[in-house]
């Protein structure tokens, strides 16, 4: 039996070998590596497939949410909500530009923030709403835009871990995560479902004026060569990243159906221990497994991880510690609540299994056995 990973990229280039290797050596000899057409027929293919107006790339995916900030015009002191359950970049960026994260719970099942949750943290001072599609599906974005109306707040989607993830509206209608709220943010880094080799990022938005606004921060501010008309930062997407994720994308759907059907099986294999709560979906959104994260008993989740590498199972905690708990934030943030009960439990109960798409059946049934062999 091969190694098994988390994801298996090795084994995911070798499937593409030929047209990735044509792809790096056509960008090369192009003599063309910061833009070009390398970067505009990616950036054209990328919203061809998510049907948004405007794509935005840029050198990874924190850098997408900073400027999504800057570009916003959100000043320091203003607030922004974000979850307390995700990757630190959502709130870094926040506190990075002077703003307040303001930290909220999360669904108990979906994982994701909700409506709900956001309202009673709104105050005067909040400007900005980021909810994050953790996991691999989105979070319930139709009540979160029907709030920022209300209140005139902007929504930067972190959609890092959801790409091309869809939502469906109770319209009937279908959009892409990450191009639903004012702009949207994901990173292209490795191990995501669509990643390149290095790092690399992208902002979406089907407003034309925060596109380019957009594109202004992402490139010092300038309008034309020379001439300044904001502060910005320098944060591009190299041609060979460029080059590697146009011919990656033409397989993201490929990658999600596999993925889908890694959890599948593992759903069915799971499906009578009680011991074990597998992934809840999203009834309204798609779900891309850029995690398969089952809940085991708080006590029992660092011995099963323990267990499963005694195994040469590899296994993943996201996250150990919440965000309001990193010392990071101790000074800078504003609790919505006394507490966040669910991400308590969430971080002591949490583990991702592996989910690549070129795992195959007999690492699969071993992956299965070793977690049915610890709760025997």
């Amino acid at each position: 039996m091969r190694p098994i990973q988390m994801v298996d990229l090795k084994a995911q280039y070798q499937a593409i070998k030929t047209e990735i290797d044509t792809a790096i050596q056509d960008a090369i000899t192009s003599g063309i590596f910061i833009n070009g057409p390398k970067v505009n027929a990616f950036k054209a293919n990328m919203e061809k497939y998510l049907d948004v107006k405007h794509v935005i790339p840029c050198a990874n995916g924190t850098d997408a949410l900073q400027i999504a900030m800057m570009a916003l015009d959100l000043k320091p002191g203003d607030e922004v909500i974000v979850p307390t359950f995700t990757y630190v970049a959502t709130a870094e960026v926040i506190g990075l530009l002077g703003l307040v994260p303001v930290m909220v719970d999360v669904d108990k099942d979906t994982f994701n923030v909700t409506a709900e949750l956001i309202e009673p943290a709104i105050s005067e001072k909040t400007k900005a709403i980021v909810p994050v599609h953790l996991f691999g599906q989105s979070a319930d974005m139709e009540p979160i835009m029907a709030l920022a109306k209300k209140y005139n707040l902007y929504v930067i989607e972190d959609n890092a871990q959801a790409i091309g993830a869809k939502y469906t509206f109770s319209d009937g209608s279908v959009q892409s995560a990450g191009c639903i709220g004012d702009a949207g943010t994901t990173s292209f880094y490795p191990a995501k479902n669509l990643g390149a080799y290095g790092d690399g990022g992208a902002m979406f938005s089907n407003d034309d004026e925060i596109a380019r606004k957009l594109k202004l921060v992402a490139n010092h501010g300038q309008s034309r060569r020379y001439y300044h008309d904001c502060i910005g930062v320098n944060s591009r997407l190299d041609a060979l990243q460029a080059a590697i994720l146009d011919v990656k994308l033409k397989y993201l759907d490929d990658y999600a159906a596999g993925r889908q059907k890694v959890a599948a099986y593992y759903d069915a294999a799971f499906a009578d221990m009680d011991m074990i709560q597998t992934p809840v979906r999203q009834h309204n959104s798609t779900h891309v497994f850029h995690q398969y994260t089952l809940q085991v008993p708080a006590g029992k989740r660092d011995e099963l991880k323990a267990y499963l590498a005694e195994k040469s199972v590899p296994s993943m905690i996201y996250y150990p510690l919440p965000l309001y708990e990193q010392d990071a934030f101790k000074d800078i943030t504003r609790a919505a609540t006394p507490s966040f009960p669910v991400t308590e439990q969430l971080c002591k109960t949490v583990i991702s299994l592996p989910i690549s798409p070129n795992i195959d059946e007999e690492q699969l049934a071993y992956v299965v056995e070793a977690v049915k062999s610890f709760f025997a």
